[in-house]
């Protein structure tokens, strides 16, 4: 039995097309994506903060109550900062799921507190099965 080694295949001169040595890839390439990625995860994390988790407005439904064919009434509070005001979103879905009202809802909290309640009588298109204020956010 005769021993092979694997060596690198030689080809004729002229034929198969110009052969490339291999390319190696910059040393700083793999960093600068790395850094690449990691700054649009911040940009992606500061983006949704900003749209949905400011914990200095907290907004709780207290209740829901008459609810007819055109609308139905939503109370909720809301934690601003002292004495401040925010802009809730409220809304309403049909049994089937369909947004069938929607309304931005200014809110004040009394002087030097932090505690705003607010009742608002919410159009919608249709009947509601389920009505809620989403999230609030800083007046302006």
């Amino acid at each position: 039995m005769t021993e092979t080694h694997a060596t690198a295949p030689v080809f004729p001169p002229g034929r198969y097309g110009r052969r490339r040595s291999p390319r190696r890839t910059p040393r700083w390439l793999p960093a600068v994506l790395a850094l690449a990625v990691a700054g649009a995860g911040v940009l992606l994390a500061v983006r949704l903060y900003a749209q949905y988790g400011d914990p200095t407005y907290q907004v709780t439904t207290t209740r829901v109550g008459e609810v007819t064919d055109r609308g139905v009434t939503v109370e909720f509070t809301v934690v601003v900062p002292p004495g401040g005001s925010a802009v809730c979103i409220v809304r309403a879905r049909a049994y089937a799921g369909q947004e069938v009202g929607s309304a931005r809802v200014p809110v004040t909290a009394p002087p030097g507190e932090r505690l705003a309640s607010r009742s608002y009588q919410l159009a919608t298109t249709e009947r509601a099965y389920l009505a809620e204020a989403v999230r609030c956010g800083p007046a302006g």
